[in-house]
C-alpha cells in the first residue's frame, strides 16, 4: 500500500518537459480567436482590414492619397497605397529587414511612440504580423529608394514559392534578403500586399462580403477628408468585375448628412478642440530596462451632430478612423455633457420648471445623428478586436469639448442658430413627456391587467386615475365608516377597502393562516405587488397606503396590527416611506359668536383638536379671545360620526389634512419592538406593561 502510494505522487509525473513555449507567430496560430475574435468570416473580414488599416494610418499622417482593395477570383485579398511603404532596411537589433520585422515579429511597427505616427488605427504593430501567420502564402511589394522590394511568407515564414499562388512549392528561409525585382522612379512610394487565408485556420464558408467591404469602405473615406479608397471585386461570375470609389472632401460633417434618417431641426453642427493629458507608460532605457515614464499626449476631438424630427438615434464613434461599436470613454464623455448642457439650458429657458423631471440620456439622444471621432496616439482599447476605447481621459476632453461647444449653440443669439436651437430644446422637452407619459400608460396597463388577471375584493371601492404618483389606498376600519368615507372622498385617485375590527396577529401567526385570513389576503391582493421575500415594491398598483383608524385605543390597537402586516410582509413599502397614518381629530369645537365677526366665514365657526391637551390650550386662546363655544364639546367616538364634509376637511382632503409618515429607522429594532408587543412570549410582554404601568396617566385613560 506504502509503495503505490509513493507511485502515485511521483513528483516527476509532471516536470518541466511538460511545459511548452510556443516560438514566434507559433501562438497566433494555435490560439487565433485571441487575436481576430473568432475564424469565421468576421475574423477573415478582421485580418483585411488590419492589412487595410495600415494604409490608412499612411493617409493619417499625410502620406497616402488613394489606397485600393482587390478581391481576387482565388479567394486572395490585395490592399495597394501609394504612402511611404514599410522601411526596406536593415534594423540593427534584429538583423532583419524592416519588412521580414513588421511581418514575423509581434508587437514590432512604428506605431509605439517613435514618432513616425501621432495616431494610428492598428494596434501596437500587431496586425499585419497576425495576419501574416494566418495566411496559407503573404506577398510584399515596396516601392522605396528607387526599386520595388518584394518577398513571400508562408504561414508566417519569409521564403521562396516557386510558382504563383498558395499551392506552390515553398522553402522557408528566415532573414531573406528582399529581393529588388524592378526599377521606379525615386520619388514614387507605396506598398502592395497580397495574402490568402490559411483555409487549415479559417473556416470552409469564411468569406468577406462586399456589402461590409463596401460600408467600411465608404466610412472610412468620410472620416479622412481626401483621402480615395477604390475596391474591385474579380469574384463575380459576370465578365467585368464590380468597381465602386469612395472620396469625400467634406469630412464627417458630409458623414452625419449621409447617416441621417430623417429631416433636420438644425444644421450639421461640427465641435472641434483637443485636451491634454498625461500617461504612464513603459519605456525601453539604454540598460534594456522597462522604465514607467509619464508621457503627454494630446486627444484632438472632432464631432459632427444634428437632431432631427424622427425618433431614432444613429451614431458613429471612432478613434483614429476605427469604429468602436461598443462605445467606450469617448463616447460616456460625449452622452454626459450632452444631458448635462441640455438639462442646465431648460432650467434656464423655463422649458423645464423646478419640479419637473430632468430629460434623460434617451430625451436627448431621439432623432440625434452624431458622429464622434477622437485621435490620440496609442489608444488603449478593451481587446485585440478594437470595439470599446478604454482611455480613461478620453471621457474628461471629450466632455469637456462638447460642453463648450453645445452650449455655445444653445445660447447663440443669430437669428438661425437662436431659432433651431429652440426647435431642439423642445424636441427633448417633448421626448420627455413622451417617456412620462408612456410609463403612466404602462403602469395603467399593468394595474388594469391585475384587475382582470385577479378578482379582487368586491368591496374595494377603486379610484379613477390610474397614476402610480397621486394615487392613494384608505384602508378603513369598519363598514359605517366606509359609507361616509366614499362621499368624503376624491374618486378620482383616492381609493377605499374596508377591513372589519382588528385583522389576524400575523406576529404570531403562519403564513399560511395569513393567507387564509379573509382582510389580510384582501390587503396584499390589492396592494398587488405580493409578500415576504417575493414582494415587488415597483408592481404596488398605489403610491401611498393610509391607514384610517378611530382615534381611540381600538383604533390604536388595529393600526399597530395593520404595520405589523406591512413589516412581516411589505416592508419595502414602509423602507421607502409609501405607508402612512391618518390623523382624525378627537374633538369639534363649535363657535357661537363667530358670524358676529366682520368677514368671517361659516366654515370658521368649527375648531378641531387632535388631543386633550391641544383641546385645554384652544379653549384657553378661545377665552382670552373673547370667542364662546357650544357645550359639551363634540368628542368623536369614531370616524363614523363624522359628516361627509367633516370627514374630507379633517381627514382626507389633501389640502387640510394631517399624514403620519410610518418609517422603520432601526429594523432591528423596530422587530424587536414588534415581538416584544405582538409575539407570542407572554413573560417580556408582562414585565414591559408592569413596568410601563407605574408611567401612566389614569387621567388619560377613555372610559
Amino acid at each position: 500500500m506504502t509503495a503505490l502510494t509513493a507511485a502515485v505522487h511521483e513528483p516527476e509525473d509532471y516536470s518541466a518537459r511538460h511545459l511548452s513555449v510556443l516560438e514566434g507567430l507559433e501562438a497566433v496560430r494555435k490560439r487565433p480567436g485571441m487575436y481576430i475574435g473568432s475564424t469565421d468570416s468576421r475574423g477573415l473580414t478582421h485580418c483585411m482590414w488590419e492589412i487595410i488599416d495600415n494604409s490608412v494610418d499612411e493617409a493619417l499622417a499625410g502620406s497616402c492619397t488613394r489606397i485600393d482593395v482587390v478581391l481576387h477570383r482565388d479567394g486572395s485579398v490585395e490592399v495597394r497605397d501609394d504612402g511611404r511603404g514599410i522601411p526596406v532596411d536593415i534594423e540593427p537589433k534584429s538583423g532583419l529587414s524592416g519588412v521580414e520585422l513588421v511581418m514575423t515579429k509581434l508587437h514590432a511597427g512604428g506605431k509605439f511612440g517613435s514618432g513616425s505616427y501621432t495616431a494610428s488605427g492598428g494596434l501596437h504593430g500587431v496586425g499585419a504580423s497576425v495576419v501574416n501567420a494566418l495566411s496559407a502564402r503573404l506577398d510584399v511589394e515596396i516601392d522605396r529608394k528607387g526599386h520595388t522590394h518584394a518577398i513571400s511568407f508562408g504561414r508566417g515564414v519569409a521564403g521562396r514559392f516557386n510558382a504563383p499562388g498558395p499551392d506552390a512549392d515553398f522553402t522557408p528561409a528566415p532573414g531573406l534578403e528582399l529581393e529588388k525585382v524592378r526599377r521606379v522612379a525615386k520619388k514614387v512610394t507605396g506598398a502592395r500586399i497580397r495574402f490568402w487565408p490559411d483555409r487549415q485556420i479559417f473556416l470552409k464558408e469564411a468569406d468577406i462580403t462586399r456589402e461590409s467591404l463596401l460600408d467600411r469602405a465608404r466610412q472610412t473615406a468620410f472620416l479622412i477628408p481626401g483621402l480615395t479608397i477604390a475596391v474591385r471585386d474579380e469574384r463575380s461570375e459576370e465578365e467585368s468585375a464590380y468597381e465602386e470609389e469612395f472620396r469625400f472632401d467634406g469630412g464627417i460633417g458630409e458623414f452625419c448628412t449621409y447617416l441621417a434618417p430623417d429631416e433636420g431641426l438644425n444644421d450639421v453642427l461640427r465641435f472641434e478642440g483637443s485636451g491634454h493629458f498625461t500617461e504612464t507608460v513603459p519605456v525601453l532605457d539604454d540598460l534594456g530596462h522597462m522604465v514607467p515614464t509619464d508621457v503627454e499626449r494630446q486627444l484632438e476631438v472632432d464631432i459632427a451632430l444634428r437632431w432631427g424630427r424622427g425618433y431614432d438615434t444613429t451614431t458613429r464613434s471612432f478613434v483614429n478612423v476605427i469604429a468602436t461599436p461598443k462605445g467606450g470613454t469617448h463616447m460616456a464623455g460625449f452622452e454626459r455633457a450632452l444631458v448635462r448642457v441640455i438639462n442646465d439650458q431648460l432650467r434656464t429657458t423655463k422649458l423645464l420648471k423646478a419640479n419637473d423631471e430632468a430629460v434623460t440620456k434617451e430625451d436627448v439622444l431621439e432623432g440625434l445623428t452624431a458622429v464622434v471621432t477622437v485621435r490620440l496616439p496609442e489608444p488603449q482599447f478593451e481587446g485585440q478586436t478594437k470595439e470599446i476605447l478604454g482611455t480613461s481621459a478620453a471621457s474628461r476632453i471629450v466632455s469637456s469639448v462638447v460642453g463648450k461647444e453645445l452650449r455655445h449653440f444653445l445660447t447663440s443669439t443669430k437669428r438661425g442658430e437662436k431659432q433651431q436651437a429652440r426647435a431642439v430644446l423642445e424636441k427633448v422637452v417633448n421626448s420627455a413627456k413622451a417617456r412620462l407619459a408612456a410609463r403612466q400608460q404602462r403602469e395603467t396597463q399593468r394595474r388594469k391587467n391585475a384587475l382582470e388577471s385577479s378578482a379582487l375584493p368586491a368591496k374595494l371601492v377603486d379610484c379613477r386615475s390610474e397614476g402610480l404618483d397621486r394615487s392613494e389606498l384608505f384602508i378603513v376600519e369598519g363598514d359605517s365608516a366606509l359609507g361616509t368615507a366614499k362621499l368624503a372622498r376624491d374618486s378620482e385617485f383616492q381609493a377605499l377597502l374596508p377591513i372589519r375590527g382588528k385583522i389576524l396577529n400575523v406576529q404570531k401567526s403562519s403564513v399560511a393562516d395569513m393567507l387564509k385570513n379573509a382582510e389580510c389576503a384582501a390587503i396584499l391582493q390589492v396592494i398587488g405587488a405580493g409578500s415576504g421575500r417575493t414582494f415587488d415594491i415597483d408592481a404596488a398598483r398605489y403610491g401611498r397606503v393610509i391607514l384610517m383608524a378611530d382615534a381611540d385605543v381600538d383604533g390604536a390597537h388595529i393600526r399597530c396590527l395593520l404595520l405589523t402586516l406591512f413589516y412581516r410582509y411589505m416592508r419595502p413599502m414602509l423602507e421607502a416611506g409609501r405607508v402612512f397614518a391618518a390623523v382624525p381629530p378627537l374633538h369639534r369645537i363649535e363657535l357661537t359668536n363667530v358670524r358676529k365677526k366682520r368677514g368671517a366665514k361659516p366654515e370658521d365657526r368649527y375648531i378641531y383638536t387632535y388631543s386633550d391637551a391641544e383641546l385645554q390650550r384652544k379653549l384657553l386662546e378661545l377665552e382670552k379671545k373673547g370667542l364662546s363655544w357650544k357645550e359639551p364639546v363634540q368628542r368623536y367616538k369614531g370616524l363614523g360620526e363624522m359628516d361627509a364634509d367633516q370627514l374630507a376637511e379633517t381627514t382626507m382632503d389633501p389640502r387640510f389634512r394631517t399624514l403620519r409618515r410610518i418609517r422603520v429607522e432601526d429594523a432591528e429594532d423596530a422587530a424587536k419592538v414588534f415581538g416584544l408587543l405582538m409575539g407570542n412570549e407572554v413573560a417580556p410582554r408582562r414585565e414591559f406593561i408592569s413596568k410601563g404601568a407605574q408611567e401612566l396617566d389614569l387621567n388619560r385613560i377613555d372610559t
